[in-house]
């Protein structure tokens, strides 16, 4: 069984156009319902709390101007789900801002569906660091696309990036409905050196054994890096390409200040350079 309830942000941005078709993909293999979630970008926190009449009129016109905007976008999401015949889906106009409203609304969803923040299209920094923010606030799965191309397909051959760590372990248990229909999984663990305990932990903590029993088979490998240079996230890219992955399956590493988001470097890389669609957890 597929994700159940599978929440897409949309908008009017060109990365929306790939992002959208992987939800309507995973709505339609797992028999799930997607919703597509259209912010406003006011936050429901500085929304005033006035009687209706007494609000200020600028605001009202420019809060109407956005939810128009969003409506629009919601329009085209609609029309192409009817044209996948996805079975179930609806559309949703929030006033919020996207990072607030999409984790919000997405506690009470399986996957949450994002596009990897596209460096050419500018914006506010919380906008652009608005997949970090999803991923370490939401408590759910991430499935992150990258803005660049469509996806034929996602979740045949997946890459595991297993160090036996918490993250790693929240990642694998809620990855398991894309698992569970894919055709080969691989498991990869990176040697980082004599020091680190990263290796004999994975091998300690070897998922495979419950992965069985969850009907998933997967392959396992310990790989060392290139050379001394070569950071963990670059060497995890380089085989997914290796492999012909099309999905990575990954723990997040990170915490969050008030107006910053700090990430590990491995967690960092992949939201930069990604070639494939993720999926993190936190």
């Amino acid at each position: 069984m597929g994700y159940q309830t599978i929440l897409v942000h949309v908008d009017d941005s060109p990365s929306a156009y790939a992002r959208i078709g992987v939800a309507i993909a995973l709505a339609n293999s797992g028999g799930g319902h997607l919703i597509g979630m259209a912010p406003t970008g006011v936050a429901r926190t500085l929304l005033p709390s006035l009687p209706p009449g007494q609000s200020d009129p600028t605001l009202s016109l420019h809060l109407g101007f956005l939810r128009e905007q969003a409506q629009e976008a919601l329009a085209a999401f609609t029309q192409r789900c009817a044209a996948a015949a996805v079975a179930s889906h609806e559309a949703r106009v929030i006033d919020d801002d996207a990072g607030g409203g999409l984790c919000l609304h997405g506690r009470v969803a399986d996957v949450i569906v994002l596009s990897q923040s596209d460096p050419d299209q500018g914006g506010p920094g919380l906008l652009a660091d608005l997949p970090a923010y999803v991923v370490l606030h939401s408590g759910k799965p991430v499935l992150m696309v990258p803005f660049t191309g469509e996806r034929a397909s996602v979740g045949q051959r997946v890459l595991v990036s297993w160090d036996a760590s918490r993250e790693a372990a929240c990642a694998l248990q809620l990855a398991l409905p894309l698992l569970r229909q894919a055709v080969a999984v691989d498991l990869a663990v990176f040697d980082t050196g004599p020091a680190s305990h990263t290796a004999a932990d994975a091998r300690a903590a070897d998922p495979r054994p419950w992965l069985a029993r969850h009907g998933v088979h997967a392959n396992f490998a310990v790989h060392a890096l290139a050379h001394k240079r070569q950071q963990v996230g670059e060497a995890l890219l380089a085989l997914a390409a290796q492999k012909n992955a099309d999905l990575l399956v990954m723990g997040a590493y990170g915490h969050s200040r008030v107006r910053e988001t700090i990430l590990g470097g491995v967690t960092r890389t992949l939201f930069e350079s990604m070639s494939v669609p993720v999926l993190m957890a936190h």
